[in-house]
């Protein structure tokens, strides 16, 4: 993991079990999700403004099927913008209602706050790589934002406690 050697972190084989089991649960989360289009990467840096006042969006090259709330985790847990909470929980409220969901807003909520901690983490790996490998130094700037939003939501998750701990000691 990138992270890891950007910290100069050694893990110990407890600690390699913690981040594998959060990684365990994050796959059975996002797989248990209804399936839907995702653009995979939906956040304010690709989204635009026309001179129509219509929004236009870039950068989907890698749009997929995927989980249901991965496009809106990307947007609403943005990792350039910091949304206050009150706002997200407004904001998932009202999707939930316009997709007319056979499942519960708490079970929406859910999977919104494990698949972000999921984007998170790979997002945070992705600006260490783009660091090292593409000497693009700036992204690391945009990491204490997304390991904010991991240490934030995992702690709302008792099964996500030791994980939560891990990734507070390290930050």
């Amino acid at each position: 993991m990138v992270f890891i050697k950007h910290l100069n972190i050694s893990l110990e084989n407890n600690e390699r079990k913690i981040i594998l089991s959060c990684f365990k649960l994050l796959e059975q989360n996002a797989l248990e999700q209804p399936q839907v289009f995702v653009h995979r990467d939906y956040h304010s840096r690709n989204l635009m403004l026309l001179d129509d006042n219509s929004l236009g969006i870039i950068d989907f090259q890698d749009a997929v099927k995927g989980a249901i709330t991965y496009d809106l985790v990307s947007l609403l847990r943005d990792c350039y913008i910091a949304w206050p909470q009150s706002n997200i929980d407004n904001w998932l409220k009202y999707f939930h209602q316009k997709i007319d969901a056979d499942y519960s807003l708490e079970q929406f909520t859910r999977w919104f706050d494990l698949m972000g901690i999921q984007r998170h983490l790979k997002a945070t790996g992705i600006f260490c790589r783009l660091n090292y490998r593409d000497g693009k130094p700036a992204y690391l700037n945009d990491i204490p934002r997304t390991l904010n939003y991991i240490i934030n939501v995992s702690k709302k998750y008792s099964e996500l406690a030791q994980f939560n701990q891990l990734i507070q000691k390290f930050s």
